[in-house]
């Protein structure tokens, strides 16, 4: 433990900097920020690399609760550094907790040269978009960092398999306020529309096209559920979604809701809950599902894998696969009894494996053994520039 972090009444600073877009890798790290301060374990930071999709409102909604947010630059790797390495030299953090790709990058290289006694980095995703010279920098970091987390154990099979340290490397599940949805044992099935949902953002990342066309074939065998699609992200991603849903006659059909400030009600009001995705670090949005009592179908990827049980608590169909994802939709349409029991199963996981609490604590006592532990090495020197 650092010398200003002994005393009993100075609580351990942690930072926790993510990408200001508010993506999954965001909401975690608000989440962490809003534990430590209700644990008092800590004193917590957030501070989040501006992007164009970086909401004033939003923020504005953190700080109002009482959330410490400071924001630095984006434009430029250069700036986002240095202006973080300036904000831990003044508000000298304990643990700096650099979350996503790139910004743990960006983040670690600040605290280096901040020197932040340890760096903590959490991946958040499987797939992420590493050239080969952004994984040498990685794994170059991943010497000076005292953990490396990812977030479900299929990312952190993942990291492994690039060549990250297993000795620092590590598996945190994600977790959800399962508040919001105590009120699902209350929606008996019969009373639940035999629609489906499907919560994500318009993004490159997830499949939405995928289920366009699973609905395209559900209407040639005679099902013609409603299909609600919630979610902000892309206008462009949006549009081409809009243009195909169009092009296969699902106007009437499929319904884009955009961003929905109550998903739980939503989820709750429904049968069955979709993710179709290409890649996924830990799905939060079908955690959702599961806790509000939907029966649940996934795309079969790394992360989703980790979390439906194919026959017991949800259904998979392989990624990109219109007809497999149509099967799939088909099965829980016309067979109530077994989408139901399906449906039984994947609430008490989400109860029982993926609350919030649950997360938090596993990442609070990760802090507390490294500031327990001898410090590590601090700053060095050397490290590569990114000529990017």
């Amino acid at each position: 433990m650092t010398a200003r972090s002994a005393g009993a009444a100075v609580r351990p600073r942690v930072l926790h900097f993510v990408t200001g877009g508010f993506s999954g890798a965001t909401q975690v790290a608000v989440d962490l920020v809003r534990a430590h301060a209700a644990s008092g374990r800590f004193q917590p930071l957030l501070v989040l690399r501006r992007k164009r999709t970086t909401s004033p409102e939003r923020v504005a909604a953190l700080r109002a609760e009482g959330i410490d947010v400071r924001i630095v630059p984006g434009w430029a790797h250069l700036a986002t550094v240095w202006q973080l390495a300036a904000l831990c030299r003044s508000w000298r953090p304990d643990v700096l907790v650099a979350h996503g790709f790139s910004e743990h990058l960006w983040g670690r290289y600040a605290g280096l040269l901040a020197g932040v006694p340890h760096l903590v980095h959490v991946e958040h995703n499987s797939r992420e978009r590493y050239s080969a010279w952004r994984l040498r920098q990685a794994l170059w970091l991943s010497g000076r960092t005292d953990a490396i987390v990812g977030c479900s154990e299929g990312v952190r099979r993942s990291l492994l398999a690039r060549g990250f340290p297993a000795a620092t490397t590590e598996a945190i599940s994600n977790g959800i306020r399962l508040e919001p949805f105590a009120g699902a044992d209350a929606r008996p099935w019969s009373e639940r529309e035999p629609a489906i949902v499907m919560s994500a953002r318009f993004a490159r990342q997830k499949d939405h096209a995928t289920l366009l066309r699973a609905v395209a074939l559900l209407r040639t065998r005679g099902l013609t559920p409603p299909v609600r699609l919630a979610g902000g992200g892309k206008a462009g991603a949006r549009r081409q979604a809009e243009q195909l849903a169009s092009q296969l006659g699902l106007q009437d059909q499929v319904e884009f809701l955009g961003h929905c400030s109550s998903v739980p009600d939503l989820l709750m009001r429904h049968r069955i809950c979709v993710l179709s995705t290409h890649y996924e670090g830990m799905p939060l949005a079908l955690i959702e599902g599961m806790a509000a009592g939907c029966a649940v179908v996934g795309s079969d990827v790394v992360g989703v894998q980790d979390v439906v049980e194919p026959g017991r608590n949800g259904l998979l169909a392989a990624e990109g696969d219109a007809p497999a994802l149509a099967d799939a939709l088909e099965r829980l349409l016309t067979r109530p009894a077994e989408a139901e029991r399906l449906a039984h199963a994947a609430r008490r996981d989400a109860l029982r494996l993926y609350g919030l609490p649950t997360m938090t604590a596993r990442y609070e006592a990760l802090l507390q053994r490294l500031l327990a532990d001898t410090p590590g090495a601090g700053a060095s020197s050397g490290a590569p520039h990114d000529d990017a």
